[in-house]
């Protein structure tokens, strides 16, 4: 008797043993590297957050993610990646800066899915998902086509994005096109703007012309003079629109120096990059209305809403990406019978999520985004 209670014992442990591996084995198990010590840990942590309301919307209990630390260095990242690696885990999200990307190709296995805008140069087990500039200069052109602009200048600085977007506007072939350069350095940005809007040429027409009509027997000369010294330029300008490349006080430098050259808003399209709908903008009367193509505003303050609702505080912008970011995978993985498979980014696929669509191509994402326009002390949607 007592050997068969034994055996009996034995088979159940072995039985529960079975249940437990096999459990483990279905688990969907995704890592997530960001930075949970340093100066960026805040970020790291509203990113675990948001990954953790993701789960819960999508209300499955074999999804497990697995934190770990980058301490916004390169070393730790990828110590941190060899060990979630080693132990099994074929899919990581993250890293968020590009710098720590730099060793995570020596895990060939693993696939990354990192919250950097930035696209070039990056290993091949990376597949960048954060709002590139491909994704925005595709949606500038499609404004482009809508309010007929034939001439769009792009102002960059030089220190910063120059190559992410040279690329972009050849990828996403913007019709003529034309590049400038510029320095963020206020003593020099002035006199650059100057030179790109002609505003000497323009500024010397007014005076052209008061002396012609001066000397001309032309009818009301005396009141088309008086109109003419009340502006600052004449003529042609040589652009209808104009894609301003900066952020924040830079942006607001740049503006600034296009209205002083007395290129105005009304006549020319200011249009910028993503600006994920600084609030400051709104302030910024005089350069309005500004254009810029960014994610899906209605779905983003509903984020906003609920993290802090959950959390009591709010989140910083990379915790909506990555929110979506745990959909993406879990959708491609439920279409391959909820096993990884590297191949899953290589097929052409769409995946609508909050922040919009993503479009998944030859271990590329791309985001169909919306356009904003601001005016008025609001974001208007434009599509």
């Amino acid at each position: 008797m007592k050997t068969f209670i034994k055996t009996t014992i034995f088979f159940i442990i072995i039985f529960l043993l079975n249940v437990q591996k096999i459990s483990a084995e279905e688990k969907i198990r995704i890592g997530l590297l960001v930075p949970l010590s340093g100066e960026n840990k805040e970020i790291g942590k509203s990113i675990i957050k948001s990954t953790r309301l993701a789960i819960n919307k999508i209300n499955n209990s074999s999804i497990e993610i697995l934190p770990r630390d980058t301490a916004s260095n390169p070393d730790t990242t990828f110590q941190n990646a060899k060990e979630l690696s080693e132990s099994g885990v074929k899919i990581i999200i993250g890293p968020i800066f590009n710098k720590n990307l730099i060793y995570l190709d020596q895990l060939k296995d693993t696939l990354f899915l990192s919250l950097t805008n930035k696209t070039i140069g990056n290993p091949k087990n990376i597949i960048s998902v954060g709002i590139n500039a491909r994704s925005q200069l595709s949606t500038i052109k499609k404004f482009q086509k809508l309010n007929d602009l034939k001439k769009t200048i792009f102002l960059i600085p030089k220190e910063k994005y120059k190559e992410e977007i040279e690329t972009a506007i050849k990828q996403s072939k913007i019709n003529n096109a034309k590049v400038h350069y510029y320095d963020s350095d206020p003593t020099k940005l002035t006199k650059q703007i100057e030179k790109i809007t002609r505003y000497s040429i323009r500024k010397q027409n007014v005076k052209d012309e008061i002396k012609r009509l001066e000397k001309s027997d032309e009818a009301n000369k005396d009141k088309k003079i008086e109109n003419l010294k009340k502006r600052d330029t004449l003529g042609k300008i040589g652009f209808d629109s104009v894609v301003i490349s900066d952020f924040g006080k830079n942006l607001k430098s740049i503006t600034t120096s296009l209205l002083y050259t007395d290129v105005m808003p009304t006549k020319v399209y200011f249009i910028t990059l993503n600006q994920w709908f600084d609030e400051s903008l709104l302030k910024e009367i005089s350069s309005q209305p500004i254009y810029f193509p960014s994610i899906n505003k209605e779905n983003y303050d509903i984020f906003i809403k609920n993290y802090h609702k959950k959390f009591e505080e709010y989140p910083n912008q990379l915790s909506f990406l990555s929110y979506d970011v745990v959909g993406l995978i879990y959708y491609l993985m439920s279409e391959n019978n909820f096993s990884f498979d590297k191949k899953m980014f290589l097929k052409k696929n769409k995946f609508k999520g909050k922040v919009g669509i993503f479009e998944i191509k030859e271990n590329k994402v791309n985001h169909i985004l919306n356009f904003y326009k601001v005016e008025n002390n609001n974001f208007k949607k434009i599509f």
